[in-house]
């Protein structure tokens, strides 16, 4: 976690050493779940197996934006609008429009 990460963006985030690691872990899971997937296509498997298996990946990911923006309003939104940077208030509203999609 020492190294510099690269970003898309302008914006960076400190994660406390288990934030990360959680964070990573949950991201390995996914990473299998997905292999598993493609798996099960190459081998020809029954559309309703692979479709269960989607939707438990789905979930997965659901779960992990979850922890994750719990832990961006917890930290950056707070911290940020205890500072008076109110264009973060915006910024979550835009971010959590696009998750209703």
């Amino acid at each position: 976690m020492s190294e510099e990460k690269n970003c898309c963006c302008h914006k960076k985030k400190e994660r406390s050493e288990k934030e990360y690691k959680d964070l990573i872990n949950r991201l390995n899971r996914i990473e299998g779940q997905i292999r598993g997937i493609k798996g099960m296509v190459e081998k020809d498997a029954y559309c309703p197996d692979i479709i269960t298996q989607v939707a438990a990946a789905n979930a997965a990911l659901n779960s992990f934006n979850k922890v994750l923006l719990a832990n961006h309003i917890k930290t950056c939104v707070t911290d940020d609008i205890k500072s008076g940077k109110e264009g973060t208030v915006d910024e979550l509203v835009t971010m959590l429009q696009k998750l209703m999609k």
